[in-house]
Protein backbone atom coordinates (compact mmCIF):
# COMPACT_ATOMS: atom_id res chain seq x y z
CA UNK A 1 0.00 0.00 0.00
CA UNK A 2 1.34 3.28 -1.10
CA UNK A 3 2.86 5.80 1.80
CA UNK A 4 1.07 8.57 0.02
CA UNK A 5 -2.17 9.76 1.74
CA UNK A 6 -2.06 6.28 3.88
CA UNK A 7 -4.07 7.03 7.38
CA UNK A 8 -3.79 9.02 9.06
CA UNK A 9 -2.60 11.72 7.24
CA UNK A 10 -2.58 14.24 9.61
CA UNK A 11 0.26 13.97 12.66
CA UNK A 12 -0.07 16.81 14.86
CA UNK A 13 1.96 14.88 17.84
CA UNK A 14 4.63 16.19 15.49
CA UNK A 15 4.59 19.55 16.91
CA UNK A 16 4.91 17.81 20.42
CA UNK A 17 7.91 15.46 19.76
CA UNK A 18 10.45 17.85 21.38
CA UNK A 19 10.75 20.51 24.64
CA UNK A 20 11.76 23.06 21.67
CA UNK A 21 9.30 22.60 19.00
CA UNK A 22 6.72 22.78 22.12
CA UNK A 23 7.78 25.85 23.22
CA UNK A 24 7.91 26.99 19.55
CA UNK A 25 4.32 26.56 18.92
CA UNK A 26 3.04 27.16 22.23
CA UNK A 27 0.30 29.53 21.54
CA UNK A 28 -0.23 31.35 25.26
CA UNK A 29 2.65 32.06 27.19
CA UNK A 30 3.54 33.38 30.81
CA UNK A 31 5.62 36.57 31.07
CA UNK A 32 6.97 38.28 34.73
CA UNK A 33 5.19 41.63 33.43
CA UNK A 34 1.83 39.24 33.60
CA UNK A 35 1.88 39.13 37.28
CA UNK A 36 0.97 41.15 40.21
CA UNK A 37 2.13 40.43 43.56
CA UNK A 38 -0.59 40.16 46.62
CA UNK A 39 1.00 41.10 50.08
CA UNK A 40 -0.24 41.86 53.54
CA UNK A 41 2.14 44.04 55.70
CA UNK A 42 0.88 43.66 59.61
CA UNK A 43 1.26 45.93 62.29
CA UNK A 44 3.22 46.13 65.65
CA UNK A 45 5.57 42.69 64.33
CA UNK A 46 9.56 43.16 64.67
CA UNK A 47 9.43 39.81 62.03
CA UNK A 48 7.52 38.09 59.33
CA UNK A 49 4.42 36.17 60.64
CA UNK A 50 3.88 33.15 58.80
CA UNK A 51 0.23 32.53 57.20
CA UNK A 52 -0.87 28.76 58.48
CA UNK A 53 -2.84 28.55 55.61
CA UNK A 54 -0.83 29.33 52.81
CA UNK A 55 2.50 27.96 53.03
CA UNK A 56 5.21 30.18 52.01
CA UNK A 57 3.35 33.24 52.72
CA UNK A 58 3.98 35.77 55.40
CA UNK A 59 2.52 38.63 57.26
CA UNK A 60 5.32 41.53 56.38
CA UNK A 61 6.47 43.93 58.51
CA UNK A 62 7.32 47.31 57.13
CA UNK A 63 11.05 46.43 56.36
CA UNK A 64 10.23 43.14 55.11
CA UNK A 65 7.51 43.96 52.45
CA UNK A 66 10.10 47.23 51.20
CA UNK A 67 12.68 43.55 50.74
CA UNK A 68 9.95 41.79 49.20
CA UNK A 69 9.06 45.22 46.90
CA UNK A 70 12.58 45.35 45.47
CA UNK A 71 12.55 41.25 44.85
CA UNK A 72 9.56 41.48 42.49
CA UNK A 73 11.43 44.89 40.59
CA UNK A 74 14.43 42.56 40.12
CA UNK A 75 12.04 39.62 39.06
CA UNK A 76 10.12 41.74 36.42
CA UNK A 77 6.70 41.86 37.74
CA UNK A 78 4.28 44.93 37.00
CA UNK A 79 2.68 45.30 40.32
CA UNK A 80 2.78 44.91 44.42
CA UNK A 81 -1.40 44.98 45.64
CA UNK A 82 -0.99 45.86 49.53
CA UNK A 83 -3.49 44.52 52.18
CA UNK A 84 -2.98 46.51 55.30
CA UNK A 85 -3.33 44.28 58.94
CA UNK A 86 -3.96 46.90 62.03
CA UNK A 87 -3.47 45.80 65.30
CA UNK A 88 -6.81 44.49 66.72
CA UNK A 89 -7.66 47.47 69.04
CA UNK A 90 -7.87 49.74 66.23
CA UNK A 91 -10.82 48.31 64.17
CA UNK A 92 -13.39 50.11 64.82
CA UNK A 93 -17.20 50.40 62.99
CA UNK A 94 -16.58 52.41 60.48
CA UNK A 95 -13.08 51.22 59.19
CA UNK A 96 -10.96 54.21 60.68
CA UNK A 97 -7.72 52.82 60.48
CA UNK A 98 -8.15 52.50 56.35
CA UNK A 99 -8.33 55.97 56.43
CA UNK A 100 -5.88 57.43 59.20
CA UNK A 101 -3.01 58.78 57.08
CA UNK A 102 -1.18 57.30 59.62
CA UNK A 103 -2.66 54.05 59.67
CA UNK A 104 -0.44 50.72 58.41
CA UNK A 105 -1.62 50.48 54.84
CA UNK A 106 -0.60 54.34 54.04
CA UNK A 107 2.34 54.30 55.60
CA UNK A 108 3.22 51.10 53.96
CA UNK A 109 2.54 52.37 50.41
CA UNK A 110 4.65 55.53 51.11
CA UNK A 111 7.23 52.89 52.83
CA UNK A 112 7.04 50.65 49.12
CA UNK A 113 6.41 53.79 46.74
CA UNK A 114 9.65 55.07 48.16
CA UNK A 115 11.44 52.00 48.28
CA UNK A 116 10.76 50.99 44.31
CA UNK A 117 9.55 54.79 42.69
CA UNK A 118 7.58 53.74 39.45
CA UNK A 119 9.83 50.63 38.65
CA UNK A 120 6.56 48.59 40.25
CA UNK A 121 3.39 49.83 40.51
CA UNK A 122 2.32 50.30 43.77
CA UNK A 123 -1.85 49.18 44.35
CA UNK A 124 -3.51 49.41 47.12
CA UNK A 125 -6.79 47.56 48.38
CA UNK A 126 -9.57 49.56 48.72
CA UNK A 127 -11.47 48.06 50.85
CA UNK A 128 -12.76 48.38 54.63
CA UNK A 129 -12.90 44.88 55.61
CA UNK A 130 -9.58 44.38 57.47
CA UNK A 131 -10.10 47.71 59.29
CA UNK A 132 -13.73 47.38 60.91
CA UNK A 133 -14.69 45.55 64.15
CA UNK A 134 -17.28 43.75 62.26
CA UNK A 135 -15.42 42.43 59.42
CA UNK A 136 -17.62 43.66 56.51
CA UNK A 137 -16.61 45.65 53.55
CA UNK A 138 -18.74 48.83 54.29
CA UNK A 139 -20.58 50.55 57.16
CA UNK A 140 -23.55 48.78 58.79
CA UNK A 141 -26.75 50.70 59.33
CA UNK A 142 -28.65 50.08 62.56
CA UNK A 143 -30.02 46.78 61.85
CA UNK A 144 -26.24 45.27 61.46
CA UNK A 145 -27.01 45.42 57.00
CA UNK A 146 -24.24 46.96 54.79
CA UNK A 147 -24.76 50.46 53.85
CA UNK A 148 -23.99 50.81 50.45
CA UNK A 149 -23.75 54.67 50.21
CA UNK A 150 -22.68 56.05 53.38
CA UNK A 151 -20.03 53.02 52.71
CA UNK A 152 -19.49 55.11 49.48
CA UNK A 153 -18.66 58.04 51.45
CA UNK A 154 -15.91 56.21 53.07
CA UNK A 155 -14.36 54.84 49.90
CA UNK A 156 -13.77 58.10 48.23
CA UNK A 157 -11.82 59.18 51.92
CA UNK A 158 -9.76 56.13 51.77
CA UNK A 159 -9.10 56.66 47.62
CA UNK A 160 -7.80 60.05 48.90
CA UNK A 161 -5.43 58.95 51.65
CA UNK A 162 -4.30 56.09 49.11
CA UNK A 163 -3.24 58.19 46.55
CA UNK A 164 -1.47 60.84 49.07
CA UNK A 165 0.22 57.87 50.54
CA UNK A 166 1.89 57.14 46.94
CA UNK A 167 -0.39 54.42 45.28
CA UNK A 168 -0.02 54.39 41.25
CA UNK A 169 -3.21 52.13 41.67
CA UNK A 170 -6.64 51.71 43.63
CA UNK A 171 -8.39 48.53 43.41
CA UNK A 172 -11.72 48.64 45.04
CA UNK A 173 -12.71 45.53 46.16
CA UNK A 174 -15.99 45.78 48.43
CA UNK A 175 -18.67 45.39 46.06
CA UNK A 176 -20.59 48.58 46.73
CA UNK A 177 -23.23 49.84 43.71
CA UNK A 178 -21.12 53.21 42.41
CA UNK A 179 -18.02 52.64 43.76
CA UNK A 180 -16.03 53.11 40.75
CA UNK A 181 -17.49 56.36 39.96
CA UNK A 182 -17.72 57.88 43.39
CA UNK A 183 -14.03 56.86 43.90
CA UNK A 184 -12.88 57.99 40.49
CA UNK A 185 -14.31 61.86 41.48
CA UNK A 186 -13.19 61.73 45.00
CA UNK A 187 -9.46 61.14 43.29
CA UNK A 188 -10.05 63.84 40.56
CA UNK A 189 -11.37 66.39 43.16
CA UNK A 190 -7.88 66.64 44.77
CA UNK A 191 -6.06 66.48 41.38
CA UNK A 192 -4.95 62.82 41.28
CA UNK A 193 -6.09 62.25 37.56
CA UNK A 194 -3.17 60.09 36.93
CA UNK A 195 -4.35 57.73 39.94
CA UNK A 196 -6.00 54.45 37.95
CA UNK A 197 -8.79 52.44 39.31
CA UNK A 198 -8.37 48.95 38.79
CA UNK A 199 -12.11 47.74 39.35
CA UNK A 200 -12.70 44.00 40.89
CA UNK A 201 -15.98 43.76 38.49
CA UNK A 202 -16.63 40.40 38.80
CA UNK A 203 -15.87 39.32 42.66
CA UNK A 204 -17.97 36.17 43.52
CA UNK A 205 -18.94 35.06 47.15
CA UNK A 206 -16.60 32.32 47.26
CA UNK A 207 -15.28 29.34 49.80
CA UNK A 208 -11.78 29.86 48.21
CA UNK A 209 -11.19 33.13 50.27
CA UNK A 210 -11.17 30.98 53.29
CA UNK A 211 -7.12 31.13 54.08
CA UNK A 212 -7.23 34.97 53.24
CA UNK A 213 -9.46 35.64 56.00
CA UNK A 214 -6.38 34.36 58.33
CA UNK A 215 -4.12 36.96 55.91
CA UNK A 216 -5.75 39.60 57.13
CA UNK A 217 -6.67 38.82 60.25
CA UNK A 218 -10.58 39.14 59.51
CA UNK A 219 -13.38 39.91 62.46
CA UNK A 220 -15.97 38.89 59.91
CA UNK A 221 -18.89 36.83 61.53
CA UNK A 222 -21.17 35.68 58.85
CA UNK A 223 -20.98 36.35 55.37
CA UNK A 224 -21.10 38.33 52.15
CA UNK A 225 -23.29 37.14 49.87
CA UNK A 226 -25.61 40.13 50.03
CA UNK A 227 -22.93 42.42 47.79
CA UNK A 228 -20.58 39.68 46.38
CA UNK A 229 -22.13 37.95 43.43
CA UNK A 230 -23.65 35.16 43.24
CA UNK A 231 -21.46 31.82 41.29
CA UNK A 232 -24.09 30.69 39.76
CA UNK A 233 -24.51 33.91 37.36
CA UNK A 234 -23.14 35.17 33.92
CA UNK A 235 -25.41 37.74 33.15
CA UNK A 236 -24.55 39.46 36.57
CA UNK A 237 -20.98 39.86 36.15
CA UNK A 238 -21.62 41.43 32.30
CA UNK A 239 -24.27 43.43 34.00
CA UNK A 240 -21.38 44.78 36.69
CA UNK A 241 -18.46 45.21 33.75
CA UNK A 242 -21.10 47.25 31.73
CA UNK A 243 -21.41 49.83 34.78
CA UNK A 244 -17.99 49.82 35.77
CA UNK A 245 -16.77 50.77 32.11
CA UNK A 246 -19.10 53.45 32.60
CA UNK A 247 -18.23 55.05 35.81
CA UNK A 248 -14.19 55.52 34.37
CA UNK A 249 -12.65 51.71 35.08
CA UNK A 250 -9.13 51.77 34.06
CA UNK A 251 -8.79 48.12 34.28
CA UNK A 252 -10.96 45.28 35.04
CA UNK A 253 -11.02 41.87 37.30
CA UNK A 254 -12.56 38.63 37.48
CA UNK A 255 -11.89 36.58 41.54
CA UNK A 256 -11.52 34.14 42.24
CA UNK A 257 -10.03 33.06 39.13
CA UNK A 258 -9.40 29.17 38.89
CA UNK A 259 -13.45 28.47 39.55
CA UNK A 260 -14.57 31.01 36.81
CA UNK A 261 -12.54 30.93 33.79
CA UNK A 262 -15.51 30.76 31.47
CA UNK A 263 -16.77 34.29 32.94
CA UNK A 264 -12.75 35.54 32.63
CA UNK A 265 -13.42 34.65 29.46
CA UNK A 266 -16.67 36.20 28.50
CA UNK A 267 -15.32 39.26 30.31
CA UNK A 268 -12.20 39.36 28.24
CA UNK A 269 -14.23 39.08 25.13
CA UNK A 270 -16.03 42.16 25.51
CA UNK A 271 -14.17 44.63 27.67
CA UNK A 272 -12.14 47.67 25.93
CA UNK A 273 -9.67 47.76 28.94
CA UNK A 274 -7.05 45.52 30.41
CA UNK A 275 -8.52 42.17 32.25
CA UNK A 276 -6.97 40.99 35.29
CA UNK A 277 -7.73 38.28 37.26
CA UNK A 278 -6.88 37.12 40.92
CA UNK A 279 -5.61 33.60 41.80
CA UNK A 280 -7.08 33.36 45.44
CA UNK A 281 -5.33 32.30 48.67
CA UNK A 282 -8.17 29.45 48.23
CA UNK A 283 -6.50 28.05 44.77
CA UNK A 284 -3.31 28.80 46.20
CA UNK A 285 -3.48 26.68 49.58
CA UNK A 286 -4.65 23.71 47.97
CA UNK A 287 -1.74 23.14 45.43
CA UNK A 288 0.64 24.09 48.00
CA UNK A 289 -1.21 21.16 50.17
CA UNK A 290 -1.50 18.29 47.77
CA UNK A 291 2.04 19.07 46.71
CA UNK A 292 3.30 19.02 50.54
CA UNK A 293 1.44 15.71 50.62
CA UNK A 294 3.79 14.41 47.49
CA UNK A 295 0.11 14.12 45.31
CA UNK A 296 0.87 16.50 42.56
CA UNK A 297 3.92 18.05 40.84
CA UNK A 298 4.31 21.68 42.47
CA UNK A 299 5.86 23.53 40.17
CA UNK A 300 3.99 22.00 37.36
CA UNK A 301 0.70 22.40 38.58
CA UNK A 302 1.66 26.09 39.15
CA UNK A 303 2.55 26.53 35.83
CA UNK A 304 -0.72 25.15 34.39
CA UNK A 305 -3.19 26.76 36.58
CA UNK A 306 -1.66 30.22 35.53
CA UNK A 307 -1.13 29.54 32.29
CA UNK A 308 -4.93 28.20 32.11
CA UNK A 309 -5.99 32.11 33.62
CA UNK A 310 -3.83 33.47 30.87
CA UNK A 311 -5.59 31.47 28.05
CA UNK A 312 -9.09 32.47 29.12
CA UNK A 313 -8.12 35.63 28.78
CA UNK A 314 -6.27 37.63 31.68
CA UNK A 315 -3.87 40.26 30.56
CA UNK A 316 -2.41 40.25 33.85
CA UNK A 317 -3.23 37.73 37.18
CA UNK A 318 -2.78 38.47 40.56
CA UNK A 319 -0.64 35.37 42.26
CA UNK A 320 0.99 34.74 45.58
CA UNK A 321 3.66 33.33 43.70
CA UNK A 322 4.38 36.25 41.50
CA UNK A 323 8.06 36.55 42.01
CA UNK A 324 8.96 32.94 42.38
CA UNK A 325 7.44 32.46 39.15
CA UNK A 326 8.81 35.31 37.44
CA UNK A 327 12.34 34.47 38.30
CA UNK A 328 11.70 30.80 37.08
CA UNK A 329 10.84 32.28 33.67
CA UNK A 330 13.96 34.15 33.25
CA UNK A 331 15.99 30.67 33.32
Amino acid sequence: MSTYGSFPGARPRRLRSTPVMRRMVAETRLHPADFILPAFVREGVSEPVPIDAMPGVVQHTRDSLKKAAAEAVAAGISGIMLFGVPEDEKKDALGSAGTDPDGILQVALADVRAEVGDELLVMSDLCLDEFTDHGHCGVLDSEGRVDNDATLERYAEMAQVQADAGAHVVGPSGMMDGQIGVIRDALDQIGREDVAILAYTVKYASAFYGPFREAVGSSLKGDRKTYQQDGANIGDALRELALDLEEGADMVMVKPAGPYLDILAKVAEVSDVPVAAYQISGEYSMIEAAAQRGWIDRDQAILEALTGIKRAGARNILTYWATEVARGLHQ
